[in-house]
């Protein structure tokens, strides 16, 4: 039996600032070699009678106007071949130099594709219920794959335990530019191989990401034409420094960070990213992409068994990443989640031993079907999230974190505390604002127009200590710093930062209440550690 909690509630009216962060962000493209056809469009001034004067001194075939207006000639040559990997130099210096020419360009093959509805021929493609219309709403990829967006020219980097880099699922889109060891410090990633395969993790998460499609081999990952790297650091000493020495690699080339690790899940940890990680968060927003900001997608925890919470984890819970938690195939809370008032959206995972789970690369060349928790639904948020950067790759840091509120929907999730916040969104501190829809962030994200500068206000509640009784109520009417040259008009995020000494900490609640009556849960009634002036960060 749960020993009865305290319950302080802290009524706050705040208004934040939404903002955009800098200049254009690193595209990596791969380049294609151009192929050149025997065809050159021509323009000439003269006409119809310029156009064949041309084609008979240059052994050309006048193959008629483009456009109706007479200047503009399509023409072919019989004596050289269909396709060459160069120009030909000697048509083109004929054409330069003749005065009458006013501009010409050899022809070259342009890759188009139909934008029809193309299913992966992967043979466990049929397996990924979670992105083939299995299940009703699914995460709507392939509506997004019909589009032609596939992750193109986005690079993601997989934080864990290191990533098989020659698997034959990952090989392709593998990219050593944003890989390392840091617990060896060296530039490979290659997994350490055990005879318990413990070191599995990070090749499991790469291949949910980006996994390559239609090479008949295992299954297809949600942005299969994007780049993939892994970064090495949790299988050895994990220190600040390595934490935040992989959070800060490559932040110029890099797109995303996706990271499915933290604090111990046993419901009684309390602990956060130090000083040296935290200003590799700062920085990643800050400077990262060419200042847009480096986005960090981040699994919420697995602690559910253990009444644990998340926002008592200072990684899922910092404003600089995008939390993500799970449901299963029938849209129930999985066994292992935590609830908590920072997860911003929830991707599928399993839950029962009998569920569907997620299906993706694995060690030794391998598929597995068996992968499961949050450490699975952050890097299907970390895909999903390439193909809207794909689609407009001028989106910062806090425009992905609107984009994903708007693209979260309740759908068939099933939860006791759906309510609806001031704004009119329905919101649960088991799934965010919902499933994530592929789809409706993408379309979203190509008409999103850039937020405004971010504001910080800060404000003192409580000057003089208090005495917490059974339900302690702090109300506390604010200006939003009206006036001032931080002065905000809509609310964005809320950190709060607490310090109080109390008997039993596993007995307290701590709760944030919006002027329109909606409750954030910052710290449940979890497990009952004594506690002396404990400071609960990022609300």
């Amino acid at each position: 039996m749960r020993p009865a909690g305290t319950l302080l509630l802290l009524p706050l009216a705040l208004v934040l600032g939404l903002a955009l962060v800098g200049p254009l962000p690193m595209g990596w493209a791969l380049a294609r070699t151009p192929i050149y056809v025997s065809s050159w469009a021509v323009r000439v001034s003269q006409g119809s009678r310029e156009a064949e004067r041309l084609a008979r001194k240059f052994g050309f075939i006048n193959l008629g106007q483009i456009f109706p207006d007479g200047q503009y000639f399509h023409l072919r040559h019989r004596g050289i071949v269909q396709r060459s990997l160069t120009p030909h130099w000697g048509h083109c210096l004929r054409l330069k130099k003749d005065p009458k020419v006013q501009w010409f360009e050899q022809q070259k093959l342009q890759r188009r594709v139909k934008r029809s509805l193309v299913v992966p021929k992967d043979p466990w493609f049929r397996k990924q219920w979670y992105m083939n219309n299995q299940v009703k709403p699914d995460l709507n990829i392939l509506y997004v794959w019909s589009q032609g967006l596939t992750g193109q020219g986005i690079v993601v980097s997989v934080l864990d335990d290191g990533i098989e880099k020659d698997h034959p699922d990952l090989g392709a889109n593998y990219d050593p530019l944003a890989s390392y060891d840091f617990n060896d410090d060296d530039p490979d990633p290659q997994p350490r191989y055990t005879s318990s395969d413990e070191n599995r993790h990070g090749t499991r998460c790469a291949g949910e990401v980006a996994a390559i499609a239609n090479n008949r081999f295992c299954g297809a990952g949600v942005a299969y034409n994007a780049r993939i790297g892994g970064v090495r650091m949790l299988d050895g000493t994990i220190t600040d420094v390595i934490e935040a020495q992989s959070l800060s690699l490559q932040p110029q080339h890099i797109h995303i960070y996706s990271a499915s690790w933290g604090p111990e899940d046993d419901g009684r940890t309390v602990d956060g990213p130090g000083i040296l990680t935290r200003e590799a968060f700062r920085r990643g927003v800050t400077l990262g992409r060419g200042g847009l900001g480096t986005l960090f997608v981040w699994a919420s925890g697995n602690g559910g068994l253990h009444f644990d919470n998340c926002n008592c984890d200072g990684y899922t819970n910092s404003i600089h990443t995008l939390s993500v938690g799970s449901t299963t195939q029938q849209g129930q809370v999985p066994w292992y989640s935590e609830a908590c008032s920072s997860t911003l959206t929830t991707t599928y995972s399993s839950g029962v031993v009998t569920d569907a789970q997620i299906v993706t690369t694995d060690l030794h060349h391998h598929c597995t079907d068996k992968h499961t928790g949050t450490s699975a639904s952050a890097p299907l948020a970390a895909g999903m999230i390439a193909l809207a950067l794909e689609a407009n790759p001028f989106l910062t840091w806090r425009d992905m974190q609107h984009l994903v509120v708007r693209a979260s929907k309740p759908a068939q999730l099933q939860a006791e505390d759906w309510r609806v916040n001031g704004v009119g969104r329905r919101v649960s501190h088991h799934y965010g604002y919902g499933l994530l829809d592929a789809g409706l962030l993408v379309d979203l994200a190509r008409t999103w127009l850039p937020t405004q500068p971010q504001q910080k206000c800060t404000i003192q509640i409580l000057h003089n200590p208090i005495t917490i009784l059974a339900q302690t109520q702090v109300p506390q009417n604010v200006s939003a710093c009206a006036g001032s040259p931080n002065a905000i008009r809509s609310l964005e995020h809320v950190q709060v930062q607490l310090s109080l000494t109390y008997s039993r900490r596993g007995d307290l609640e701590i709760s944030l209440v919006s002027p329109m009556g909606t409750q954030s849960t910052l710290v449940a009634i979890r497990d009952a550690v004594p506690l002396h002036a404990a400071a609960i960060r990022d609300g």
